[in-house]
């Protein structure tokens, strides 16, 4: 009975939502976009030319915010488990990014192309036990970290999304030490009472 109630009251506040409106209206796959589009407005992420890794994209309302404002003048590379329906000039790879398989598709398809810009907008699937599901998600955390060591030009960025919880200072350290300024990032769009943030690490050092 309480997950039947729980289940009608997140459906109804995410069928009256204001962003969940928007993104129906203006072509959107899901709210989501919304977040990465404050961020670019504010932090100015994005631009044409550039070489881009969307992590964790589907359904893909971050991909689509890229395309666009990439005015398909760069390259776009997604990855999700979860099918994402084709967008134009998106090379997409769907797997589980914890698989070496995997991200070894996503390595043979950049190439030697050095990346301009990580996101990761990653989340494990919840089990409802916080601190195993507070431990997955850094751990996603720290795989993109570890492919944005690997793939990021010198001066390039990285946003991801992490959980405030166990191990988050400690991760928000580690992401400090590979970049010139690291700042936290709530969007409207994230709903105040989710823990999540974005770290934005600007001007990778470069090194391993």
């Amino acid at each position: 009975m309480k997950r039947t109630k729980t289940s009608k009251a997140w459906m109804s506040e995410h069928v009256n939502d204001a962003y969940v409106q928007r993104a129906k209206a203006e072509g959107y796959r899901s709210r989501a976009a919304y977040k990465l589009i404050e961020i670019d407005e504010r932090d100015h992420l994005l631009h044409p030319e550039m070489v881009v890794v969307d992590l964790g994209a589907a359904p893909g309302s971050w991909t689509q915010v890229v395309v666009q404002r990439l005015t398909g003048r760069g390259r776009i590379f997604a990855l999700d488990l979860l099918p994402v329906a084709e967008l134009p000039g998106v090379h997409f790879i769907q797997g589980d990014f914890l698989e070496e398989e995997v991200l070894a598709q996503l390595e043979a398809a950049l190439g030697a192309t050095p990346v301009d810009l990580v996101l990761s907008d990653m989340a494990p699937n919840m089990s409802g036990i916080e601190l195993v599901d507070q431990a997955r998600s850094v751990l996603l955390a720290e795989l993109a970290l570890e492919f944005a060591i690997q793939r990021l030009r010198v001066g390039g960025s990285f946003l991801v999304k992490v959980f405030q919880g166990q191990g988050f200072m400690e991760y928000r350290q580690t992401v400090q030490q590979h970049f010139q300024t690291l700042q936290v990032r709530k969007p409207k769009a994230s709903r105040d009472r989710s823990p999540e943030v974005y770290l934005l690490g600007k001007g990778f050092k470069g090194g391993r």
